[in-house]
């Protein structure tokens, strides 16, 4: 990224899990370079497939403008002038009630083929999605995720699969719709994409890494190149959290270059 590139660069949505944590930790490396971008006066997005109900601490108690969750399914932003809290969603109240009947359905079809698979553990915090463990407390082999992958989609759900879980949910949402729209409510107009940085590091990052042409990646990202459609533009040396605070630090360094 030239200097002039980063100077463009008015906001830096990111991925969470194994972008800025390690082992399912957030890192302090990464925390602390989020706090480089802000005191930069950068707007700052977490753009997550966890669920909303964490979202609604991130965007309270992180330094960011807004977090989007459950893969673009809704988003949390601070008024900049009043303070308040609000959310947002990508669907209307009818649509995500009729999705969330048929995830009670799906779930049940899952669980009855598949009996080894089990929902995530913050599936309670979850508003618009279902999600399954794949990585973070059970491991399923790739050939398990990609039979669950099949599965969700012969049910006429989207499927998106992460570092630590498979998502299922309907609707047209992702990560990248997500990003816009929680810029837009936290900014007040748009944003375009060629201001935007996005860093994340697997396959449902997939829609922003194409969304969103600054793109840039931890180390770790490697072992999901091959299903990503479009890869991140920029590969850091460092991996997790630290690679992000290496993506960080060069952003910042480059947009004082001469």
């Amino acid at each position: 990224m030239t200097g002039v590139e980063a100077r463009a660069i008015r906001a830096v949505a990111f991925d969470i899990d194994d972008t800025l944590t390690r082992d399912g930790r957030l890192e302090r490396v990464a925390f602390d370079a989020l706090w480089s971008l802000w005191d930069a006066g950068l707007v700052l997005v977490a753009a997550t497939g966890r669920p909303l109900g964490l979202c609604d601490v991130v965007a309270r108690h992180w330094p960011v403008h807004a977090a989007v969750g459950e893969n673009g399914g809704g988003w949390v932003w601070r008024d900049p002038v009043s303070g308040a809290f609000h959310e947002g969603y990508a669907d209307d109240d009818a649509t995500r009630a009729r999705a969330l009947r048929r995830l009670d359905a799906l779930r049940e079809r899952v669980l009855s083929a598949m009996p080894h698979v089990r929902v995530t553990d913050d599936q309670r915090a979850r508003r618009v999605d279902l999600a399954f463990d794949g990585g973070e407390r059970a491991r399923l082999g790739a050939d398990e995720r990609e039979t669950l992958r099949a599965l969700l989609e012969a049910e006429g759900a989207r499927a998106i699969v992460s570092s630590v879980h498979a998502h299922a949910f309907y609707g047209d949402h992702d990560k990248a719709t997500g990003i816009r729209a929680a810029l837009t409510a936290a900014t007040g107009s748009a944003v375009p994409d060629d201001a935007v940085l996005f860093v994340g590091d697997s396959g449902n990052d997939a829609p922003a890494f194409a969304a969103f042409r600054a793109s840039a990646a931890p180390r770790n990202v490697a072992h999901w190149l091959d299903a990503l459609p479009v890869p991140p533009r920029y590969v850091a040396e460092a991996s997790f959290g630290a690679g992000f605070a290496e993506i960080a630090h060069t952003l910042l360094a480059r947009r004082n270059d001469g």
